[in-house]
């Protein structure tokens, strides 16, 4: 049903790239190697990249003051300025990229829970921080796709990625063509996923296209983006979702039984419940979306926001032999 697209992913490099971590191993990934085949991944290690090697001695956050601190413990060097003129050097040469996938814990990478020691002799860490690469990747890039292959883990929290991912890089491909035509099919194909995650949003965005002949293209653009990067600020509440599948339904209802028209109010019931996944709700729609060939929403992304291949639990047996965080597992150490 979508459209097909390759999103511009940077990727932590040991995460299923390569050996590179501290202790010269590669952490492998599910996630990371079916990614692969859908997405274009620009790998990076900023402790490689800073002349660290592989293997090296760990650096840790140290706090000091108001400032936090990255030194190499066992050699007291302070890498900090290192790691931050890299970051800059880096962050700033890069293409238009749609979104982040950064190794969690480190003190380099990690998005929001690299631990911080109050010294470098410490064995207890007194709070946890960003690490000072992706620190600088949220400020730069505060509204695309960031996350850490930790919290990926988690099926909502992927799928909301994924959602979020393709369809800024759908965007990013709308935006190039630099025509309002592109901007109209843009909107017009994501509008049940764009209702799904902010009406608010999506109204501002549909007034923005509907008087984007009076402005100037690239204002129009870089605003569009703006709202757009707004919607995808929190994952779609139920009671949106569910106002979408009936929405879709509409236009397919004409053509269903009295029994097949019952048994997509009571999926619908069961979901809105939680007991059973949106998922349900959606097969339904689509094999019907199919069956009756509705044009319309054959278009609408919201059926098929990125490919089926990204779906699915990652197997939990496989995930402890790779070390990924379960819930019930014990959580990685630090890169």
């Amino acid at each position: 049903m979508s459209e097909t697209v390759r999103p511009i992913v940077v990727v932590s490099r040991c995460l299923d790239l390569e050996a590179c971590r501290y202790n010269g191993q590669v952490i492998p990934n599910a996630f990371i190697r079916r990614l692969a085949a859908h997405a274009t991944l620009i790998p990076v290690c900023p402790e490689v990249e800073i002349g660290l090697g592989v293997p090296r001695e760990p650096i840790r956050l140290i706090r000091r003051g108001d400032d936090v601190r990255a030194i190499q413990a066992a050699t007291g060097q302070d890498v900090t300025e290192r790691l931050v003129g890299f970051a800059e050097r880096f962050l700033k040469a890069l293409p238009e990229v749609d979104g982040f996938i950064l190794k969690s814990r480190s003190p380099s990478c990690g998005i929001r829970d690299a631990k911080v020691f109050p010294s470098v002799e410490s064995e207890a860490a007194c709070g946890h921080h960003a690490g000072l690469f992706a620190e600088m990747v949220v400020r730069r890039f505060p509204g695309l796709a960031i996350e850490d292959e930790g919290r990926l883990n988690d099926e909502a929290i992927r799928e909301h990625f994924l959602m979020k991912l393709f369809t800024f890089a759908r965007f990013r491909q709308a935006a190039k063509a630099d025509s309002i035509a592109a901007l109209v099919h843009f909107h017009a194909t994501h509008k049940f996923l764009l209702m799904a995650q902010s009406q608010k949003e999506l109204r501002a965005m549909g007034r923005l296209v509907a008087h984007a002949a009076h402005r100037p293209l690239s204002e129009v653009i870089a605003e569009y983006r703006r709202h757009l990067q707004c919607a995808w600020q929190r994952r779609a509440r139920r009671m949106a979702l569910v106002n979408v599948f009936q929405h879709g339904f509409g236009y397919v209802s004409k053509h269903l039984t009295a029994r097949e028209k019952a048994l997509f109010q009571q999926t619908v019931e069961k979901y809105r419940r939680g007991r059973l996944p949106a998922s349900a709700v959606l097969s339904l729609l689509r094999a019907w979306i199919v069956r009756f060939e509705v044009k319309y929403l054959l278009a609408q992304t919201f059926f098929e926001p990125y490919p089926d291949e990204l779906r699915g639990p990652l197997d939990p047996r496989t995930a402890w032999e790779w070390d990924i965080p379960l819930a019930r597992n014990r959580r990685p150490t630090p890169a």
